[in-house]
């Protein structure tokens, strides 16, 4: 019954703004967003490729457990500053990143709605893939993901109910505790493994952490090349909310990053938290939509969570670009301070030596 007050809600709107611009076999238009028939091979494809990722990002997960020191996270717990600081960008930048960007660009309630769901997720683990590429902190990014999956629970309907009321009844939106658990078991329990191996096989730990690290990065592009294959018809859609899906992950990203050099943490840390803001659950943002909506609104709903996919990847990847060349750029200025350093010490040595007839004392060998 709220499926069908939400979608008579959204409807009402929608059924206004109804133009032409869709394809020949496209079932409903909605502006120039079309919803297409349904596909029983993407509906199998889909099936098989979501249980062979959901292993394959376990293991992946377990790899970035492999780089975890048992004593440093249980730190992070017990003084949880970074913590705290990236639970405020989470549950306090995100949703009203999406409040402000769906009131300026007026968009749909159907639409609107769904951008505030993806800001109100919980960080993905995509982010701890990421940040172990940037040298970030591990520890704290795989706690501050930890965490907030784990007070996704209770924030996520508080953060809905607060900046949905405008558009829709929160209580029409069903929220997947299900999905929210298993997600944090996903995480939990190969991350345990993983920091167990590094506490007794520590060798063995880099290793695993390497092939991870590498298994990881193809890992979030083959998610984001299937989802832009399996759900094609979504990318007809408003060009707001591509533009949205632009600014939002870019305006995560940067805002965590600031928001964490304000609170002080360390350069290091500054940009864990950025990617854990930045980079959202999006899978966990598509399991709602599909309970909350009707069928013919499914495709209509899963445009800004693979959007928003895509462009978090991209922007991720021009962040990780920008610090390998300037870490490459500091290591070769400081490889080059270090060289002149010894060529001055050689001189001042050879100089010295000559001054006192060729004696060379043991303190300059």
């Amino acid at each position: 019954m709220q499926t069908y007050l939400l979608s008579q809600q959204f409807n009402a709107r929608s059924l206004a703004e109804n133009s032409t611009a869709c394809p020949a076999n496209a079932t409903i238009c909605n502006g120039t967003s079309c919803v297409l028939p349904e596909d029983n091979f993407n509906e199998t494809l889909s099936i098989i490729l979501s249980t062979v990722l959901t292993i394959m990002l376990a293991l992946v997960m377990f790899s970035m457990g492999c780089n975890v020191e048992l004593k440093k996270f249980w730190g992070h717990i017990k003084r949880p500053w970074g913590i705290f600081v990236g639970f405020l960008c989470q549950f306090g930048i995100m949703p009203l990143t999406a409040f402000l960007l769906s009131l300026v660009f007026n968009v749909l309630p159907i639409q609107a709605v769904v951008v505030l769901i993806m800001g109100c997720c919980p960080g993905g683990t995509a982010s701890n893939v990421i940040a172990y590429w940037v040298d970030g902190d591990m520890d704290l990014s795989i706690s501050m993901t930890t965490c907030s999956t784990l007070l996704a629970m209770g924030m996520m309907p508080l953060c809905l109910f607060v900046y949905t009321k405008i558009w829709t009844d929160s209580n029409a939106i069903v929220l997947p505790y299900d999905s929210i658990g298993i997600s944090l078991v996903a995480l939990i329990v190969p991350v345990s493994f993983g920091i167990y191996v590094n506490h007794r096989w520590p060798s063995k730990a880099k290793i695993i952490l390497k092939i991870g690290s590498i298994v990881g990065a193809i890992l979030i592009v083959l998610i984001a090349v299937v989802g832009g294959i399996l759900y094609k018809g979504s990318w007809i859609i408003s060009p707001k909310l591509w533009i949205i899906g632009t600014i939002f992950p870019a305006a995560g990203y940067s805002l965590g990053f600031l928001l964490a050099r304000v609170a002080g943490l360390s350069w290091h840390r500054c940009r864990t938290v950025s990617l854990e803001t930045g980079m959202q659950n999006t899978q966990l943002c598509s399991t709602i939509v599909q309970l909350s909506f009707t069928p013919e609104q499914l495709e209509l709903m899963f445009t800004f969570p693979l959007i928003y996919s895509i462009f978090q990847l991209l922007f991720a990847l021009l962040i990780l670009g920008g610090y390998r060349v300037y870490r490459r750029h500091r290591v070769k200025t400081k490889a080059d301070v270090e060289k002149t350093e010894e060529k001055e010490d050689s001189k001042s040595t050879s100089s010295h030596a000559k001054i006192n007839g060729g004696f060379v004392s043991n303190e300059t060998k």
